[in-house]
């Protein structure tokens, strides 16, 4: 066979056979039947094939023809848009044929984001859409982005297929994606347009029916003329030639090859005997090393960092396939699989740079095409074989044409890991089939991209055990599931609470750690009540501006994040993962945030850190699996000597030092930073965060978080309790919605804040580490650990420990008034202090027994 760009054997148009037999005419440009052949399938609604010489679908080409038509389709869009429509735009390919060159379109525009329809439906991801391609074999496409942001926009929709022939895909996906998603304009992209000027005038009646307007880019354009009776005509030759069996590609491929006299003669069954036997060939596997996270096409988006990261990965993944072929071959063909287009298209195009072979490159289909071993017929043999991904609709036959005979010394087949199965690996399966036409296949794995949440499923075998999804609400905690996945196993069934003064002794004595067991859970008093609601509307702006603060210095700041589209501007996508449980209202805010701000649904999680132990290193290898660690931010409330911050630095030094994956960032997030302990923060004054002022009926009925080695594994996450019984007190979500109201006010005075702050010297002096050492020395405490400075962590000690006093700057004033008011409750002297960092700081009695306690509960001075 000749892989030749335009003819078969001897300069034959690979149209002739069909063109002699049905007299269809292809009419139209010079460059039509360089560009097209004719076939005849098996399809009840269409007789003739359009067989593609540049898609790279039929018909083994140069990779670098195949991308390079693509690419230049999608300069020519970027043209016809403009920059600033094209920093807008979203390319959608249609699967299966052309989710490659809608790929490659994409990358000619070279900053749009690029989805594809798929026929493969994926359990948990919604359907953001769907259409339906009335000539197809399979009809039915399914549209479903990761990120639901990817449609939405007025940007320029650009659609691309590999034909043009009636336009009725076109106008059912515009039909369909305009009354969800409506936009001032489309562009059609073919590589060529074979509309009658019937269909013509439809398209243009529909763009101004929706009122939107519509291109159309191509590479060419014609018609094909069909004779009255073809398609029955079609049918009785394709029953013919199937029932004689000339068509039978699932034998060797034949020794002689089809001569010029040939065109005109029908072959026949006797042309077997031309072929021959050999052994089998070689079939082996190369490990690609796929970068963890990176989608294997745009089932699911693929956006301008996903490309980046492919191209970066590109020529290592290329080396190890180019050791993975023998030497002295002399014809590599590069096999994708259906809708896996794309990434064997970029692999084959890098190999043919690399190695001296002639490298060509082709995909299987599921589409059946009659084969005919004749140079007038674009369709030269057919390998059959069964489906190898357990696809929806059931097993069935699957094909790849022009391999059979080809002269490929070696074949490289690429699939997905969802078809990396029993089936593909049986006697009659692809790799047996191809090497039954070629001395060496080799067998290339790209993972199958699974959006988040799902992501797990995709890699469960990589994980060393298997560790379940987050907890989420209502089932564990108030919050909505979409606010928070809690990376905690339940524990609300265990008697955890220990009386305040039992486990104070306890916990200063050295008989067990604070995590091991929990404080009775502080019912607040109705007065108390009052005063966290006035806090609450005193302060909220003040914290929404924080939130908003945090948010975008977090966004400005990850270079590394996946880019998502909103609105046409790229921006990161960080992963929140705040610390159980007084980041999390924060994590949760700051997630509104962007979605207020940047129409962004960031993913959060919130894990627990546990000071002595460390952060749950199951949770960071869940994390690790689902997400790509550098996007990681974690997220606190507040930090008080900066404590936890040491903490988690050491953790992950740890966790990677243990083998555990690297690249987490163990910088923390905070909403007030008045330790100047972090780099990233909304504010460091210390002031009121009402979040502080309760405990669980603010954290979404959720404990803090527990760590006993009879309750907790090493395979299980840190555990917590959920108080559903507490429901009637509970203010978590009011309190996030008051703060969110006030996300509009602030906005403006956010964006001023947050360029001085990205301007300014951000470097943690630690001043409140210091002042921590001195209050120790100065009180005779001895001990860090029992002063805890700032407005939050005072209100814990006075909530969950046994305090001894509290420090107050001079002149502090509303922000201390729940602080006063729980010191009187309790009998602990309030102490004003003139040089204080802080706003406040809490002492925990030191050397604490029960003998120092009261006949009333209350702390004695020691």
């Amino acid at each position: 066979m000749n892989n030749a760009v335009n003819n078969g054997d001897d300069g034959i148009w690979s149209g002739t056979w069909v063109a002699e037999r049905l007299g269809v005419e292809l009419v139209g440009d010079d460059a039509l039947t360089g560009l097209l052949g004719l076939a005849l399938r098996r399809n009840p609604k269409r007789a003739h094939l359009l067989v593609s010489n540049v898609l790279g679908k039929h018909v083994p080409q140069s990779p670098s023809v195949v991308h390079g038509h693509g690419f230049a389709l999608g300069r020519r869009v970027r043209e016809l848009l403009g920059a600033e429509e094209t920093a807008t735009a979203v390319v959608l390919g249609y699967a299966e044929t052309a989710t490659g060159l809608g790929h490659s379109v994409a990358d000619g525009l070279g900053t749009a984001p690029y989805l594809h329809s798929t026929r493969r439906p994926v359990a948990g991801v919604a359907q953001a859409g769907g259409f339906e391609e009335s000539h197809s074999h399979a009809t039915s496409h399914l549209l479903l982005p990761e990120d639901p942001a990817l449609l939405v926009g007025d940007g320029p929709l650009v659609l691309v297929d590999d034909e043009f022939s009636t336009g009725n895909t076109v106008l059912n996906t515009i039909r369909a994606l305009h009354e969800r998603y409506p936009r001032r304009r489309y562009v059609v992209v073919a590589l060529v347009d074979m509309r009658s000027a019937a269909d013509a005038g439809r398209l243009d009646d529909f763009a101004r029916e929706i009122g939107a307007r519509v291109d159309l880019v191509t590479a060419a354009s014609g018609t094909v003329r069909l004779p009255a009776g073809v398609l029955e005509k079609g049918r009785e030759l394709v029953a013919r030639y199937e029932a004689t069996g000339a068509a039978d590609g699932n034998r060797p491929a034949p020794v002689a090859r089809g001569t010029a006299r040939q065109a005109t003669t029908d072959p026949h069954p006797e042309d077997d005997r031309t072929r021959q036997t050999r052994p089998p060939g070689r079939i082996s596997r190369v490990d690609l090393f796929w970068p963890r996270g990176l989608p294997d096409g745009g089932r699911h988006g693929f956006t301008p960092s996903h490309r980046a990261r492919l191209e970066t990965a590109l020529p290592a993944m290329t080396a190890r396939l180019a050791e993975s072929i023998p030497d002295g071959v002399e014809r590599v063909l590069v096999l994708g699989f259906e809708e896996l287009m794309y990434a064997p298209l970029r692999l084959a195009r890098e190999l043919e740079q690399v190695v001296a072979a002639e490298v060509r490159y082709s995909t299987t289909t599921r589409s059946p095409v009659l084969a005919v071993d004749d140079p007038g017929y674009a369709i030269r043999s057919r390998i059959v074989f069964p489906a190898h991904d357990d696809p929806a609709d059931g097993p069935g036959e699957r094909y790849a044409y022009n391999v059979a005979g080809g002269g490929f010394d070696a074949v490289v087949a690429v699939v997905d890991s969802v078809a990396d199965t029993r089936e593909l690996h049986a006697p009659d399966g692809l790799l047996s089939q191809l090497a039954a036409h070629t001395p060496h296949v080799v067998l290339a794995v790209v993972p199958s991209y699974v959006p988040e949440p799902l992501y797990a499923a995709a890699l469960s075998e990589e994980r060393p055990a298997m560790l379940p999804e987050p907890l989420r609400g209502p089932a564990f905690s108030s919050y909505p599931p979409e606010e928070v996945g809690w990376l905690l196993q339940d524990l609300s069934d265990v008697t955890l609470e220990a009386p305040t003064e039992e486990r104070e002794e306890a916990i200063q004595s050295g008989g067990a750690h604070y995590a091991e067991s929990l404080p009775v859970e502080y019912q607040p008093s109705e007065q108390y009540q009052e005063l966290f609601q006035a806090a609450l509307e005193t302060s909220a702006a003040r914290i929404a501006q924080a939130v908003g603060v945090v948010t975008e210095t977090v966004i400005a700041e990850l270079p590394h994040s996946r880019l998502r589209s909103s609105g046409g501007t790229p921006i990161p996508r960080p992963v929140l993962v705040s610390l159980a449980r007084a980041g999390t209202p924060v994590g949760v805010l700051m997630r509104r945030w962007a979605q207020f701000r940047h129409g962004l649904d960031l993913p959060h999680y919130a894990v627990s850190i546990v000071r002595g132990r460390g952060i749950d290193a199951n949770a960071l290898r869940w994390l690790a699996a689902h997400h790509d660690p550098r996007d990681v931010v974690f997220v606190d409330g507040w930090t008080g000597k900066g404590a936890i911050t040491r903490e988690l630095a050491a953790a992950i030094e740890e966790f990677e030092a243990g083998g555990g994956a690297a690249g987490f960032d163990a910088e923390i997030a905070v909403l007030a930073d008045p330790g100047s302990c972090v780099r990233t923060y909304g504010t460091r004054d210390d002031f009121l965060i009402p979040s502080a002022c309760l405990n669980s009926t603010v954290s979404g009925l959720i404990s803090r978080t527990v760590l006993r080695a009879d309750l907790v594994g090493p395979n299980d996450f840190h555990g917590a309790k959920f108080y559903r019984e507490l429901a009637g007190t509970d203010v978590s979500v009011a309190f996030l919605d008051a703060v969110a109201a006030r996300f509009p006010e602030v906005a403006d005075a956010v964006g001023g804040a947050v360029k001085e702050l990205l301007a300014s010297d951000r470097t943690p002096s630690w001043e409140g580490w210091r002042a921590v050492e001195r209050i120790s020395e100065e009180y005779g405490i001895h001990d860090v650990n029992l002063v805890k400075p700032g407005v939050g962590e005072t209100t814990r000690v006075l909530l969950r420990r046994v305090p001894w006093k509290i420090l107050a700057r001079a002149g502090a004033g509303a922000d201390l008034d729940h602080v006063r008011l729980l010191a009187g409750q309790r009998g602990v002297p309030v102490e004003e202090v003139g040089d204080l960092p802080y706003t406040c700081v809490g002492l925990i009695h030191p050397q604490f027994t029960r003998g120092a306690t009261g006949a009333d509960g209350k702390a004695v001075t020691v």
